[in-house]
């Protein structure tokens, strides 16, 4: 087939108009008959008179040898021919007799190992700490209420994991030869997920969608001989001679059952938020080693500002565009990366906490993003320098003390400030106690959960909080306002990725063998989709050695 890029079209033109442009360009004959699809869709915003839809299609002209000297012909660097890449899971002997293999943990990366060992008939058991998807949701949305934190099923904990109330944003840089991007999107897509999250630039699907697509992935993995035991958390692995022989599973729910079950091949995906499975690893002498990541605050502004800014005042109603958002970068004098992450066009700040006496927020929007405000982490890469040692759980314990310190300031709530007293009082202007904010004020600010105004400047390092104002002068550049009245920060932006990484071999398993390392929580993704990939990557590793 032929990728063709840079097709740009008037805003909002039909995209049959796509058909007229590919013959001229290619010099086909009007009554060619040929097929395309649009594989990327992004809005060029940069004239504010002149903005225009850009697409890249494939296009299939039924005839691989004149493609390719199409292509070489044209001498156009936006006209190439590509081979369509299919994924394909390893070949098993399904009259074999096999164990059955173990998932811990049931968000993006043990939904799609468990996903695809189902289908390919290995009948996975999945043990998830948390409540099932419906569950799951009473409890969080109980819990922004002012009800009582359960620390085994919230924001972080529960099945879909953490991305589940987030922006569902499904972009990623991996590399992917092997076609595992492309067939995430396509179960997805089965699933009931929004047709456009398979040629949007910044393809998402939005926390209120993504809970119905998750409880059908689910179904489907029952139907394929799969089984999930929510409530189930792992206190142990079980290991002899070097090897994975089983797990010891502890009920959550209020019988408090323990019992073991025996298992030669364990996918470990917890997420980025499992430190107790951390700490039990490290236990039990598995090698993990400290990873980089980053910290910060949330910073919020109107969404109508944002707009304004990359379209032009008044045009995203003119014609009916998205609610925008941006991707912002900097070097500070300290030598650290500032930079924007998990931005929510038309989102909500809530509170993510998963453990008592600890605080921490995230982003999250619904698929139509229509909330009155925006909201981005502002985040500054960490590591041993910040953390002051090479242990392997420094950046966790890093982590938890900064959590800790985001709870006592505003005695459990969000903790919020204006950015201009952030700064103010960073150089050393008045400081003042937490003020509880009223709900209408916190509907205002779209959060949700318990806040108050509080010192906010008081949280990070010293050297943090100089390198984040330091980059939200440098933002305000690009974006005038964005350290304006309406620029408001709230922390503490601390789950960004795992701070460690469980270190696995090129067949993607650790030296205790059986035991797969997978997905964020073990240290190799940072997304819903990156999550995905690496889950199919291991289930490919576990059928191939079961």
């Amino acid at each position: 087939m032929l990728q063709i890029s840079q097709i740009r079209l008037a805003i909002g033109s039909d995209t049959a108009l796509i058909k007229g442009k590919l013959i001229r360009l290619l010099h086909l004959k009007r009554d060619e008959e040929f097929s395309f699809r649009i594989s990327k869709h992004s809005i060029d915003a940069r004239k504010k008179q002149e903005i225009c839809d850009v697409y890249t299609v494939f296009a299939d002209l039924k005839d691989r040898k004149r493609e390719k000297k199409l292509a070489e012909k044209l001498k156009n660097s936006g006209v190439i021919f590509c081979e369509n890449v299919r994924y394909r899971f390893p070949a098993v002997n399904t009259t074999k007799e096999r164990s059955r293999p173990v998932i811990i943990g049931f968000g993006p990366a043990g939904i799609f190992a468990a996903f695809m060992l189902a289908k390919n008939g290995f009948s996975p058991i999945v043990f998830e700490r948390g409540d099932s998807i419906e569950e799951r949701t009473d409890a969080v949305n109980s819990f922004w209420a002012g009800g009582k934190l359960d620390p085994e099923s919230n924001v972080q904990f529960g099945e879909g994991g953490a991305g589940t109330f987030s922006d569902g944003k499904l972009s990623t840089g991996v590399r992917d030869p092997a076609g595992r991007n492309a067939e995430v999107i396509r179960i997805f897509l089965e699933a009931g997920a929004p047709p456009d999250i398979a040629y949007e630039q910044y393809p998402h699907i939005g926390t209120d969608r993504l809970r119905g697509v998750i409880r059908n992935l689910r179904e489907e993995i029952i139907r394929y001989g799969g089984e999930i035991r929510f409530r189930s958390l792992i206190r142990e692995i079980l290991i002899r001679d070097g090897a994975v022989s089983g797990v010891s599973v502890e009920k959550t729910d209020s019988t408090g059952e323990t019992y073991e079950f025996p298992a030669e091949h364990v996918i470990l995906a917890p997420g980025h938020s499992a430190r107790d499975t951390i700490r039990m690893l490290l236990r039990k002498q598995v090698p993990l080693v400290q990873k980089n990541f980053a910290v910060g605050l949330r910073v919020s502004h109107p969404q109508s500002m944002i707009d304004d800014r990359r379209y032009g005042a008044g045009i995203k109603e003119q014609h009916s565009l998205p609610a925008s958002s941006y991707k912002l970068t900097y070097r500070a004098a300290s030598g650290r990366g500032v930079y924007s992450f998990c931005m929510c066009p038309g989102g909500y700040i809530v509170n993510a906490s998963s453990e008592e006496g600890r605080l921490a927020v995230n982003g999250m929007s619904d698929y139509a993003r229509d909330s009155a405000r925006a909201n981005s982490a502002i985040v500054i890469t960490v590591g041993e320098r910040e953390f002051g040692s090479g242990d392997p759980l420094a950046g966790l314990l890093f982590q938890e003390q900064l959590e800790k310190m985001a709870y006592q300031m505003a005695g459990g709530d969000i903790p919020v400030e204006r950015f201009r007293d952030y700064e103010c009082g960073f150089k050393g202007g008045e400081s003042f106690a937490p003020v509880k904010m009223s709900g209408e004020e916190g509907a205002k600010l779209c959060l949700k959960g318990r806040a108050a105004f509080a010192p906010l400047h008081e949280l990070l390092p010293g050297g943090l909080t100089r390198d984040l104002i330091e980059g939200m002068h440098d933002f305000d550049r690009s974006y005038p306002g964005f350290t304006g009245e309406e620029a408001f920060l709230a922390g503490l932006e601390s789950r960004t990725s795992s701070p460690v990484r469980v270190l696995r071999d090129a067949g993607c398993m650790s030296s205790v063998s059986g035991l797969y390392p997978c997905g964020e929580g073990a240290g190799y993704a940072g997304g819903i989709v990156s999550a995905a990939i690496d889950g199919l990557k291991v289930a490919e590793a576990v059928a191939l050695c079961v």
